[in-house]
Parts: structure tokens; C-alpha cells; sequence
């Protein structure tokens, strides 16, 4: 049942999860002021060593995460990348050789056991390792030789929005730093931040429109796609609506076939070479009635049947995932609570989630 305003603040549905989206600006804040130089002096420590290539090793909200810091390296360093897949070091035993390899592992807990296997078999195998997580002190932190705290602070809501936006924060900040940057491009996203967390009402009146959605469909293409995924995911967690996420180049091979007039798709739309290489998935879409929702510039918001405009002049692509997920994670939240459920916690799901 929906909470009325009759109930104790502490009664509410979702107030967890509200609470922890509307830390983000400061979050973001912090780590430019307080993470930044530590952030920094391990990418020098790590760029001395000369890495050959890089394994990104995840799950979950996290997973989507190290997809970004894919993009990242291999767009702004040239360094190739690869997402572990870690039953083949856990189930089946596998020990490749990882001399000089440079193995990230995002985890916001640090805690799940597969995740600190992997990354010890890791190291014992020869890899430079790289924890980069919301606790210092996680076991994960402990089998890594590196650390980045991303800073966010405790994080109870078993949705993660808070963690999501510092890990891409601190792993662009941490390619910044393996390139010799100082990451100050970054500086205005706390404040555009805060901009966007204060346009709410404009996704309650996307929430009330598509709160009746069967099924959704979720794309973009380049820095945008880890967007769409995590997006996906933050829909099916909360509201348990089937969220489909595709790049946009997969989905012209085959999935377009199940687009109608009936089931969103929502587009976030990047500006900058993302978006343009999105452009004929949008004209198909189009062409095929979909009922189009776009996060992103005006002007493709514009040819749109509903979406939301994001600040993206003056910010480099590689920076607007900070900002692109923070619509999509109050679209998540709103969603919920229109269907009566409650966002904070989610049936099945457990913060911390220990594979093996």
C-alpha cells in the first residue's frame, strides 16, 4: 500500500533510498576534495609498472560500473580490456598467466566471496591488483595490493545509487591519473548534480505515464550503454517490470523485433560521438512507433515522445554516465512507489551478495 503523508517519515516507503539518492551531489563533492589526490597517487604508482592490458572483474551494479571504466581505458589510454568472467578462475580452477596484467575488482561491499577468490588467484598469478570499493576494510581491500575508497559513505537501501555514481566518479579519476591528468573536468558534476536531483517532478509525471508497463527496453551506445544497463537493472530490482538493455548495435540485430507502439523504450542519448552512432537505432525506432523516451540533449529529447533533458553542454561524453543514471534511478524509484511497492527493499535480494 502507498504510504500517506499521514504516516511517521519513518513509515515511508522508499525513504532509504530517497535519502541516499539526495547524498550524491556530496558524495561527488567528496571524492574531488578528499579522494582526488589519493585516487591519484595510485594511478601513478600503477602506470610506473607499464600494465599490458586490463581484466575488470564486477557483479551486479558494479559490473555496469567497470563496463564504464572499459570504455574509459580503452578509449582514453588505448589499454585493451576485458570483463573477467570469474567461474573460470573459482569453479574451474584456472590459473592464467597475469604477469603485468592490471586486474580492477568493483566491489561496493568488497565482500562476496567469489569476488575476493578471483582477485587473490589474481595476484598469486602474477596481476597488479586493484580493489575499488565502499569498504576499506572488506576482505576484498585486504587480497588487493591497491585500493580506491569510493567514499560514499554507509549505503543501506539494497538498491545502490550512491555507490554507483562514486565508482564512476573515483575509476574516472583513476584513468585521469594513469594518463596524467588531475581529473578537473570533473569539478561542475556535483552541482549539475544537485540540478538534476531537483527536477523530480518531472520523472513522477514519466513515472505516472509508464508506471503500467508491462515490459521495457533500454538502449544507447558507447559511454551511454553501461547507463542503459545499470538502468535496466535499477527497474527490475525495484518495480520487478522486465527491463531489457541493449547496446544499440545489437538491437537492430534481431531484439528490434519485439519494439511496439505499447512498451517504452527509453534512449539515453550521449552528446558526443555515442549519440551519433545511435542516430539510425533512433530513426528505426521511430519508423517503428515506438513509444520513444529519451535522456539527453534537447534536441533529441525534442523528437521524442516524453523524456529528459540533461545538462550536457560544456561536459566531456566520457563524464555524463555520472549524471545520465541519476534521472533513471529517480524514474526507478517513482515507478516503484506509483505501483504501491516499496524500493528499499526489494523481494529476494540481499545487500551484500555472496557468490561463489
Amino acid at each position: 500500500m502507498t504510504a500517506t503523508t499521514s504516516e511517521p517519515q519513518s513509515e515511508l516507503p522508499g525513504r532509504i533510498m530517497a535519502r541516499e539518492m539526495a547524498e550524491q551531489p556530496a558524495v561527488l563533492r567528496r571524492i574531488l576534495e578528499e579522494g582526488a589526490p589519493g585516487i591519484r597517487q595510485v594511478a601513478q604508482e600503477i602506470a610506473a609498472r607499464n600494465p599490458r592490458f586490463v581484466l575488470l572483474t564486477a557483479r551486479g551494479t558494479s559490473d555496469n560500473a567497470a563496463l564504464y571504466a572499459k570504455y574509459l581505458l580503452e578509449i582514453r589510454l588505448g589499454l585493451p580490456c576485458g570483463l573477467t568472467s570469474m567461474s573460470t578462475t573459482t569453479a574451474y580452477g584456472a590459473r592464467p598467466d597475469l604477469t603485468d596484467v592490471l586486474v580492477v575488482t568493483v566491489s561496493q561491499s568488497g565482500g562476496s566471496p567469489d569476488l575476493v577468490a578471483s582477485t587473490r588467484a589474481a595476484r598469486e598469478a602474477g596481476a597488479i591488483t586493484l580493489a575499488v570499493t565502499n569498504n576499506p576494510d572488506s576482505p576484498l581491500a585486504g587480497v588487493s595490493e591497491y585500493h580506491i575508497d569510493i567514499m560514499a559513505g554507509p549505503e543501506k537501501a539494497l538498491p545502490a545509487t550512491k555507490t554507483y555514481t562514486a565508482s564512476l566518479l573515483a575509476l574516472y579519476l583513476f584513468v585521469e591519473g594513469l594518463r596524467g591528468g588531475d581529473g578537473a573536468s570533473a569539478k561542475t558534476l556535483p552541482d549539475l548534480a544537485e540540478r538534476l536531483l531537483a527536477r523530480q517532478d518531472e520523472v513522477r509525471a514519466l513515472a505516472s505515464r509508464y508506471r503500467f508497463a508491462e515490459r521495457m527496453v533500454i538502449t544507447s551506445r558507447g559511454y551511454g550503454y553501461p547507463t542503459a544497463k545499470e538502468a535496466a537493472l535499477k527497474l527490475m530490482e525495484t518495480s520487478y517490470i522486465p527491463a531489457l538493455s541493449y547496446s544499440g548495435a545489437d538491437l537492430l540485430h534481431g531484439p528490434l523485433a519485439m519494439v511496439d507502439n505499447v512498451s517504452p523504450v527509453i534512449a539515453v542519448v550521449t552528446d558526443g560521438k555515442g549519440g551519433e552512432a545511435l542516430q539510425p537505432v533512433l530513426d528505426r525506432l521511430r519508423g517503428r512507433g515506438a513509444d520513444l523516451v529519451v535522456i539527453g540533449p534537447a534536441d533529441q529529447v525534442e523528437q521524442a515522445s516524453a523524456g529528459f533533458v540533461l545538462p550536457t553542454e560544456g561536459i566531456a561524453e566520457e563524464l555524463q554516465p555520472v549524471l545520465e543514471i541519476i534521472p533513471l534511478q529517480l524514474l526507478a524509484y517513482e515507478v516503484t512507489i506509483a505501483r504501491g511497492q516499496d524500493p528499499d527493499a526489494p523481494r529476494a535480494l540481499a545487500k551484500v551478495t555472496e557468490t561463489r
